[in-house]
């Protein structure tokens, strides 16, 4: 019978980093995250482990992610189940060889059977009715070997293109690795940045209360003013305890998505950075997709095995021949064995089957067709993909930029009003607003520089050159 491949195709899941726009009221109104799901959320135990904190960059996070998460380890688990399907599919064209060595001793009651001898007393001799005990030995050697089968022939196709797929989704698992690994690695190393910022604006909001208390003593100063100064400095401190349980929270679950021990100390030792690089066209960005992304070739793998599958299908309509045959040598004792051979040609021609093979072709077609839609849905996502990656790159930088001029501002607004407020011409209600303005520039600052670092990464990712450029990638280079 023909392979039955199932409806689908798609394996299921993928990672992807996202740029979505959010209102606010500073220069940053994107947010952008990684998102890992399924079997890419976790590990299994990595090991040489080194004693102590462990110095992560990002080149070492990416090799033990794509050591120890589980996306991978299970994708390559597929395939080497496929490539077992070849062959098994392989043996059925393949001869098969069989011996058996035997030595048997029997005693036959031949009454059991029907058979009664009478022989008339008269001629002095009778025929028994048990026979034996008797033994006989036999070494015999079997051969069984398909010469034409189309369905056989058909089905090893559909295992060979089948196997091509599952390598090229292993691939592909490795590309989403990196995404989920490198993404996660920025985004924690972003939630750093924002707890180092956070801890500035405690230590500024301190020292402003501070100041609101010695002038208060002097006299100098309403007590509304400390009281301000006081609930801003709160404010702060309550903020940099909510980041810092999520960078801690991000520390397990980088540790857990590349296999290290979550009780361990990670020292994340490449900070945010920002550098600048070209921007492909769209063209090229999407031509280099079509070329080298592996779920798309995978599809297309899809494809071809369902179109042999469906030609399997119709060729169990199609006559096939083989042939068996055995020798050995057999006889009452080995001493006295005998050479014994037999040899059969069968062909088998297909002529009703109960409308089994028109069943069999029609779901076959339904497979195929499956497949084929499956695929151009692929290319348009493919497509997608290198478009909106393309639109978050350019909104990215821009933002960069826009981040980067604000910032600067606020902080001389900022250093104005702390002078403003020194001098007595000025409350804590100017000092407090221009250091909100701070916080907000620093935070649309860190995270720009963050949705610049993983656009360029979704880039890489859907053009399919992700884990070959991820090093380039990381320190800005155009892959």
């Amino acid at each position: 019978m023909a392979t039955k491949l199932p409806e689908s195709g798609n394996s299921g899941g993928r990672q992807v980093a996202t740029q979505q726009s959010a209102g606010g009221s500073g220069v940053a109104t994107i947010n952008s995250s990684v998102q890992v799901s399924g079997p890419y959320a976790g590990s299994v135990a990595a090991t040489n482990v080194p004693a102590g904190p462990i110095d992560l960059t990002m080149a070492l996070a990416i090799k033990r992610g794509l050591e120890s998460n589980l996306g991978p380890i299970s994708a390559n688990d597929s395939a080497r189940a496929a490539r077992a399907r070849r062959l098994q599919s392989l043996s059925a064209l393949m001869p098969n060889i069989s011996a058996s060595v035997s030595d048997s001793v029997q005693q036959v009651n031949l009454a059991a059977y029907g058979f009664q001898f009478k022989v008339p007393p008269s001629l002095g001799f009778s025929i028994p009715s048990v026979v034996g005990p008797f033994n006989y030995s036999s070494l015999t050697g079997s051969l069984s070997q398909s010469i034409y089968d189309p369905v056989a022939r058909r089905n090893l196709q559909v295992s060979k293109a089948s196997e091509r797929a599952s390598v090229l989704s292993a691939k592909d698992a490795r590309e989403q690795v990196v995404l989920a690994v490198g993404g996660s690695y920025l985004q924690t190393v972003a939630t750093a940045a924002r707890v180092a910022s956070q801890q500035a604006q405690v230590d500024n909001a301190q020292a402003i209360y501070t100041q609101a208390e010695v002038r208060k003593a002097a006299g100098t100063n309403a007590r509304i003013d400390v009281t301000r100064s006081l609930v801003e400095l709160q404010t702060e401190q309550q903020r940099l305890l909510s980041l810092q349980a999520d960078f801690k929270k991000q520390l397990i679950a980088l540790s857990r998505i590349i296999g290290l021990p979550q009780d361990r100390e990670l020292v994340l030792s490449e900070p945010l950075s920002f550098n600048t690089a070209a921007i492909p066209q769209p063209a090229d960005a999407i031509q280099a997709a079509l070329t080298h992304r592996a779920d798309l070739q995978a599809s297309a793998a899809q494809v071809k095995a369902a179109e042999f599958a469906l030609s399997a299908a119709r060729a169990e309509r199609l006559p096939s021949a083989s042939i068996n045959g055995d020798y050995g040598v057999t006889g009452p004792n080995p001493t006295t064995m005998h050479g014994v051979f037999a040899a059969t040609g069968s062909v088998n021609v297909p002529i009703w089957q109960g409308g089994r093979v028109n069943g069999d072709i029609q779901e076959a077609q339904a497979t195929l067709h499956q497949r084929q839609a499956e695929l151009d849905d692929q290319k348009g996502q493919v497509e997608q993909d290198v478009r909106n990656a393309l639109i978050e790159l350019q909104t990215a930088s821009g933002q960069v930029k826009l981040a980067e001029s604000n910032r600067t501002y606020a902080a001389e607004t900022l250093s104005q009003a702390r002078d403003r407020f020194a001098a007595g011409v000025a409350t804590t209600v100017e000092v407090v607003q221009a250091q909100e303005q701070v916080a907000n520039a620093e935070s649309d600052y860190i995270s720009s520089i963050f949705s610049y670092n993983l656009a360029r990464f979704s880039l890489a990712r859907a053009t399919g050159e992700l884990e070959s450029t991820f090093a380039g990638v990381a320190q800005g280079r155009q892959p």
